[in-house]
């Protein structure tokens, strides 16, 4: 029995066929004797079709690569811009002088003492300070063209909506729960150690500022041994003042410390725009400041939230102090030539 296979087309789909033959004899040498099948091709007049043949032949279905297709698009359209990425954003200059941080004629003591009331160094413009910038104005008066466009777009939105006389109120009101909310901080922080404060029996503060104080009473239970409340801290060498709102142990890390009331949300460091470098400011002026026998590294911002959600607080480490450290002296390089080319 010979099982012999064939290929059959239906409708374009190849179907194998199986054709089962007797076969009592089968000889090899009948195969290569048997006559040889004539091509119906044979008989077709190649130089009639030689014309046909070339033209189909030199067609070219696609020769065409990525490379080629890239550089007839750039002869058509232009050469393609491509986006910078996020990770390789813009550079910011570094500073033209790097100058120290830290003090290192002052002996870096973390360990002395921390009992007592805190230091209050009130702001005497009186005294030789009246020539002498604050961080805060330094900073506003070098925010970059995007910083002074979405503040000018805010302020114009809010003045359409409240009116100029409801705007003024609007920021004096800021301004006055502003200074509510430092103020029920201050009795927090110096009526005693974060084991000894019942944050919850706190209803006299006023209601301004109880949902503040409610929205950061997690974080204050881990803020003690307190060194420092509004107290001035001055560089001499470079010429700039501010008012630090705390120095003080945040988990057992001694930070200068900045709070902050916000309406909306600032779960992330960035959304905190420009309190980084001011923080930074405020303690590389406290470590040159000889009024402070002792240095610090890291920070701390704390954003309250008045509808008491809880509030966050952004740790800044030694190692990012010290880049918005560099990021501040920039700035106050800008606001210097700034003044010189007034002047």
């Amino acid at each position: 029995m010979l099982v012999l296979k064939r290929v059959v087309s239906v409708g374009g789909i190849i179907v194998p066929q199986c054709t089962s033959l007797s076969v009592s004899c089968f000889s090899a040498s009948h195969c290569l004797n048997s006559p040889k099948r004539h091509s119906p091709y044979s008989s077709v007049d190649s130089e009639r079709y030689s014309s046909l043949v070339k033209s189909v032949m030199s067609v070219r279905v696609s020769s065409q690569t990525p490379e080629t297709l890239q550089a007839e698009d750039e002869h058509i359209y232009g050469p393609v811009v491509k986006a910078q990425t996020t990770s390789s954003g813009p550079k910011m200059r570094g500073p033209k002088t790097l100058h120290p941080f830290l003090n290192c004629e002052e002996t870096l003591n973390l360990e002395e003492p921390e009992s007592g009331q805190p230091v209050r160094i009130a702001l005497n413009r009186g005294q030789g300070r009246s020539s002498v910038p604050s961080v805060t104005r330094i900073l506003q008066q070098t925010l970059s063209p995007d910083q002074i466009f979405y503040l000018e777009r805010w302020k114009k939105r809010m003045i359409a909506e409240l009116g100029e006389e409801g705007f003024k109120q609007y920021s004096l009101n800021l301004f006055r729960q502003g200074k509510l909310f430092h103020s029920a901080v201050e009795e927090v922080l110096t009526s005693g150690t974060p084991q000894n404060r019942n944050l919850s029996e706190t209803p006299e503060y006023p209601p301004d500022v109880q949902g503040y104080m409610e929205s950061i009473s997690h974080i204050l239970e881990d803020v003690g041994a307190v060194r420092a409340i509004e107290s001035t801290v001055q560089h001499n060498a470079l010429n700039y003042l501010g008012v630090a709102d705390c120095v003080a142990r945040y988990r057992g890390v001694l930070c200068v410390i900045d709070w902050k009331t916000s309406e909306k949300p600032k779960p992330f460091l960035r959304n905190t725009y420009d309190n980084p470098i001011q923080v930074a400011a405020y303690a590389g002026a406290l470590n040159n400041d000889a009024n402070y026998k002792y240095q610090v590294e890291n920070g701390l911002i704390v954003v309250a939230y008045k509808d008491g959600s809880p509030g966050h607080a952004h740790k800044l480490s030694s190692e990012l102090m010290l880049e918005y450290w560099k990021t501040w002296l920039v700035r106050l390089e800008e606001f210097t030539e700034q003044r010189s080319s007034h002047a």
